[in-house]
């Protein structure tokens, strides 16, 4: 068997739906974040396990989770309220779980996004891996951007091919603008401050490839341009019509945020830089004159 651990905060629209996909298990925990709507009772109507932990960020979250729940079983899967586990999904993770040697660690897992009841396999650049089935002790995250990736893994990490269903706009446009703003800040400072090496571009794992493409591909001259050019076209987007446009220019937008607010932070380190310089300057000539 597998626990599951849900991440929330004010929840209640989606939070149902996902709990009603997991009647498979018999152990379901929602770690909280000061919810102030009523995602809190709704996980306690369907017999999910509460615990309630002030958000910082997903890897910190992820993390709290893992050293905090007692689950009850070896194996432990993490969603998010807009996710769904399908049955065939629950069929590969049962299997895969059942028949994994001690040296596997977790399993990657990719997602299908959907918008207007459409699958935008080609807009969304399927599949994206991020590491969601773990067993336990076995794994702890790190954050990068908006988001989290795998830090300590104690072992081998294998894919689970059938994705889960991801309703990423459930909450409308307007939310998903508004947390695409922040996220757009923390994609800024940490494709700065957490560049990976160049040479990760090439590496077979996405985990590791992925953040290194965004942190390099983000100074190439008209990068937002080119991320709807590659999505809408190249990879075929314009088949998924009217939700496959709308998607595509939206994730060029938020590539454009980025990127501004990259220039804005590397503009206010140079800024903060000159003006210490300068004060070290006056205080060097100060003290030369103070000693003449």
């Amino acid at each position: 068997m597998i626990s599951v651990i849900i991440l929330t905060k004010n929840e209640e629209a989606d939070l149902p739906v996902c709990l009603e996909s997991l009647e498979w298990t018999d152990d379901v925990h929602v770690l909280d974040s000061l919810s102030t709507d009523k995602t809190c009772e709704i996980a306690l109507q369907y017999g999910a396990n509460v615990l309630v932990n002030p958000f910082q960020s997903f890897g910190k979250q992820r993390n709290f989770a893992l050293k905090n729940i007692d689950v009850k079983y070896d194996w432990v899967l993490f969603l998010d309220a807009d996710e769904v586990a399908s049955p065939e999904f629950v069929n590969e993770i049962q299997s895969a779980t059942d028949n994994a040697d001690d040296d596997v660690a977790g399993f990657y897992c990719c997602w299908k996004m959907m918008l207007e009841g459409r699958w935008l396999k080609r807009c969304d650049n399927f599949p994206k891996w991020q590491l969601r089935l773990l067993r336990k002790n076995r794994v702890t995250y790190t954050d990068f951007g908006h988001g989290q990736k795998e830090d300590k893994v104690l072992g081998n990490v294998l894919y689970i091919k059938e994705p889960y269903i991801h309703f990423g706009f459930s909450k409308g446009w307007s939310h998903w603008i508004e947390r695409h703003n922040r996220y757009s800040t923390l994609e800024a400072i940490a494709r700065l401050d957490k560049c990976p090496p160049l040479k990760n571009i090439f590496s077979k794992h996405g985990s590791i490839r992925n953040p290194a493409l965004k942190s390099w591909l983000i100074k190439v001259p008209g990068w937002p341009l080119l991320r709807f050019i590659h999505t809408y076209i190249f990879k075929l987007g314009f088949i998924e019509g009217s939700p496959g446009l709308t998607y595509s220019i939206n994730l060029s937008f938020y590539e454009h945020m980025i990127v501004i607010k990259r220039r804005e932070i590397l503009s206010g380190r140079k800024s903060n830089y000159n003006n210490v310089n300068q004060e070290v300057m006056i205080n060097d000539n100060v003290q030369v004159g103070v000693n003449s």
